[in-house]
């Protein structure tokens, strides 16, 4: 889990975005091992990531398209307490 991931760097997001599709294209394709970075690895079927995003505050950015692809948005609020009761 990435907490605040849209407060990294744009150039380091990239990067990140490359990764993440690394592995999660060895899943689709249901392999057991990838070469990562250089390195032999084994990948576990239950692999996931997050990520979480406080959008609108100073010193934000938007994520890159490569990277908004791979995940999936959900958002959340503080509920109206007083619609529920």
């Amino acid at each position: 889990c990435f907490d605040e991931f849209n407060r990294i760097d744009l150039e380091v997001l990239s990067v990140i975005a490359q990764q993440i599709l690394t592995l999660s294209d060895g899943l689709r394709r249901g392999l057991k091992r990838i070469t990562f970075e250089g390195s032999d690895i084994p990948l576990v079927k239950g692999f996931s990531s997050f990520i979480t995003m406080n959008p609108g505050y100073a010193g934000r950015s938007e994520l890159p398209d490569n990277l908004k692809a791979l995940f999936r948005p959900c958002a959340m609020m503080v509920p109206d307490y007083a619609m529920i009761s």
